[in-house]
């Protein structure tokens, strides 16, 4: 086929980003955001995208996809979108549709990062994927709360998926306990996804609201940053305690998968709240583990500025499978 186009896509609960990909090629192109619940299906979203940038039906297909990826179909955990990969190779004609789960992908971006696409969160600090052996983990709150790893071993690139989100939350303070008897009280369980996301910052504003005495409230997280700037104590308390917790599910991480050549921040609150974040306790709540507390202290953790990690990730699995298939 002559100059084949790849298509690539990062899907999450509210947001569907594509590009295309030309193999052996670095880089995408032709980037676009569409909103997921704009249309009924992925393959909908995908033909406005084609239409919108005048290009054929592709050659190749990976997306990145916020679920759990079973025999190459997920169901989107927070969006209605069910994406099956031998639905879109039937559809487009196209040689191979691969789905990843939207961290995998994440975690496949991490060796393409540049210098300019991290800073340092503490000072321990920024991870590096060179070419020895290490394992690295990547965790971003955004609709959800995502995880993954990577693991290089013998030249080999190996991705760790995770539901790492939805893993019970253990609170590790007062206020914290209190906040978990709150939510617990309302919904049954409470997982880490419920307190570190952009829903779940609400969730957590509320239930500090309640237990600092205030009327139960209900707001974005936009507005507690903004609040929080403003000086509202609630709103202070609010932002410190999700960075915090934030720090403990990102070191819970670490040991699960023995990531301690680092650790990477994602996701879509992050990088927008930066000098918050370097500012926060999260270093505080990552390294307050008692009995390996020093070897944490030695971790380094980042924040990721690149503005398409998963469309990063995707790319190189995306000219990968395409030359595999060739």
């Amino acid at each position: 086929m002559a100059n084949p186009l790849l298509l690539i896509g990062d899907i999450g609960g509210t947001n569907a980003r594509f590009a295309l990909v030309r193999p052996g090629e670095t880089g995408f192109f032709s980037a676009q955001t569409l909103q997921c619940e704009a249309f009924s299906c992925v393959i909908d979203a995908i033909e406005a995208y084609l239409l919108a940038v005048g290009a054929a039906s592709p050659a190749g297909i990976c997306l990145a996809a916020a679920g759990p990826v079973v025999d190459n179909t997920v169901q989107l955990t927070n969006a209605h979108w069910l994406i099956d990969g031998a639905e879109l190779v039937t559809h487009f004609g196209a040689r191979q549709a691969r789905i990843l789960n939207d961290f995998e992908a994440n975690a496949f971006a991490l060796p393409a990062l540049a210098a300019r696409d991290c800073v340092e969160v503490g000072e321990a600090g920024i991870p590096v994927a060179g070419d020895r052996d290490y394992t690295l983990c990547v965790l971003g709150p955004g609709t959800g709360l995502g995880g993954g790893g990577l693991r290089r071993y013998d030249g080999h690139m190996v991705p760790v998926v995770t539901e790492a989100g939805h893993v019970g939350f253990a609170p590790e303070t007062a206020l914290q306990d209190r906040i978990w008897q709150y939510l617990y009280a309302a919904n049954g369980h409470v997982s880490d996804e419920m307190l570190v996301s952009g829903p779940g910052f609400t969730n957590l504003f509320e239930a500090i609201s309640v237990a600092s005495g205030a009327p139960a409230e209900r707001v974005s997280p936009a507005e507690i940053f903004r609040r929080d700037a403003g000086g509202d104590d609630i709103a202070r308390l609010a932002v410190d305690t999700f960075f915090e917790i934030l720090g403990q599910a990102t070191s819970n991480l670490v040991f699960s998968l023995g990531a301690f050549d680092g650790a990477y921040l994602m996701g879509g609150i992050l990088p927008r709240y930066r000098n918050r974040l370097l500012s926060s306790t999260f270093r505080h709540g990552f390294e307050n583990k008692s009995a390996h507390r020093a070897l944490l202290k030695r971790v380094p953790t980042c924040l990721v500025v690149h503005p398409e990690p998963g469309l990063l990730g995707a790319s190189a699995v995306a000219c990968r499978d395409y030359e595999s298939h060739a």
